[in-house]
């Protein structure tokens, strides 16, 4: 799992690896699928920052762009994130 943080004592980082090592390769999985639904979340709050008066469908759109290549966000959205912005 990396190097231990510097403001995390030796104990406490051994009981984060134990407690990693210890879930099953289900649990994991649900976790990184939360955590990717959380980043998807915080992206989305982000953007109706920044573009208030923004659509649903414009928002779906900038969205995908911070998350696909150019290409397919033209293809799939018809939006291209070089001219209108991510």
């Amino acid at each position: 799992m990396g190097e231990r943080p510097a403001d995390t004592s030796p104990e406490a980082w051994e009981l984060v690896l134990r407690l990693a090592r210890d879930q099953t390769p289900a649990r994991k999985l649900s976790q990184v699928n939360e955590l990717t639904k959380d980043a998807r979340r915080m992206a989305l709050a982000g953007l109706r920052r920044r573009y208030p008066g923004a659509t649903q469908a414009e928002l779906r759109a900038r969205l995908a762009a911070l998350l696909l290549d150019r290409e397919t966000v033209q293809q799939a959205y018809a939006w291209d994130p070089a001219r209108e912005g991510y």
